[in-house]
């Protein structure tokens, strides 16, 4: 969109209140006239972004809101974040992203939004989505791997936004099996993968990887329930906008792309390290029954390994996993 290049070519010129461009470098670099210059600017403005006109100067990007723009989350190396969509509102961007998908959108396609109106969480859960709070984006990804690795790709996910929270602020995340990022005890981010298969063979076609992270949020935002076991950026002292994580976390969620499923090793050891379940006694809950236990290891698998009341242990795959003192198991 115009719009999104008359952004880029203002915060190329130095950033916010830095250097003018012209309106006539402006034309001759995009190749448009000037009333169609003059309507981008004036879209941004409306969007929040404060731009100074001066006659025979030009235009000067003075402060910027922060929104979510494709032109600032393009990643031009590698393959995440080459197309960038950013969206006002959508039921979730992981449905947005499997439609893209199922109308040709290449490996990499991220789509991330201001507000969902139906944010998903793991097991058909719905997930909190207040506009311009939180960071709600979705990746594309198409590896070639046989399908029972792809549930892997959960706990890489973990690790990479948690790298991504590291390289922007002073905060250390660390991760509840399998997919929850947690800091002082709260909830920080969700992750919910799904996939996409062909019907007739049940070969993969596609895989989607999705991230709610908290950024702006109070206290009141969350309300005295969610308070209880959610937190934010915002919450932990962190100053840093959606914008700048969001530009870190398409750097990861590129270098994970890359190093799956080679790089097992190297996540492995990180997510171990992180991971807030192992030693704890744990409660999993399976259908209509549960059994308590400790949670002893991660596989090489990124499978749980809980050695149950009764001695026995027991590697689980899935289910729903209570860890005692976090998220209001007690």
């Amino acid at each position: 969109m115009l719009k999104d290049e008359v952004l880029n070519a203002l915060q190329n010129a130095g950033g916010a209140g830095k250097k003018s461009v012209s309106g006539a470098e402006l034309c001759r670099t995009l190749g448009v006239s000037r009333a169609a210059v003059w309507k981008a600017v004036e879209s941004l403005r409306k969007e929040g972004y404060e731009i100074e006109a001066q006659s025979a100067v030009g235009y000067r990007l003075m402060a910027s809101p922060d929104r979510l723009n494709a032109a600032d989350l393009r990643h031009a190396v590698g393959v995440v974040g080459r197309e960038v969509a950013c969206l006002e509102e959508v039921d979730s961007t992981n449905d947005e992203i499997k439609r893209r998908a199922l109308a040709g959108a290449q490996a990499g396609l991220v789509v991330t939004a201001e507000a969902q109106t139906a944010g998903k969480g793991r097991r058909g859960r719905g997930f909190q989505s207040l506009s311009g709070k939180g960071l709600y984006l979705s990746v594309l990804l198409k590896p070639d791997v046989p399908l029972e690795q792809i549930s892997q790709l959960t706990a890489w996910t973990a690790v990479a936004v948690c790298r991504a929270v590291e390289a922007v602020c002073d905060v250390r995340p660390q991760i509840k099996w399998p997919n929850d990022v947690l800091v002082d005890g709260k909830k920080l981010c969700g992750i919910l993968t799904e996939m996409g298969v062909e019907g007739e063979t049940g070969a993969l076609n596609y895989v989607v990887v999705g991230m709610g992270t908290n950024v702006s949020q109070t206290a009141e935002d969350f309300g005295p329930e969610l308070s209880e076991i959610a937190t934010s950026l915002n919450l932990l002292g962190a100053k840093v906008t959606r914008r700048e994580l969001a530009q870190a976390l398409i750097a990861q969620l590129d270098h994970m792309n890359a190093a799956f499923p080679e790089g097992w090793e190297e996540y492995l050891e990180e997510y171990r390290r992180r991971c807030v379940t192992l030693g704890r006694e744990v409660r999993l809950i399976r259908n209509d029954w549960e059994y308590r236990g400790k949670a002893e290891q991660v596989t090489g698998e990124f499978k749980l390994v809980v050695r149950r009341q009764d001695g026995m242990l027991e590697t689980v795959s899935s289910g729903e996993v209570s860890v005692r003192g976090l998220l209001g198991y007690q």
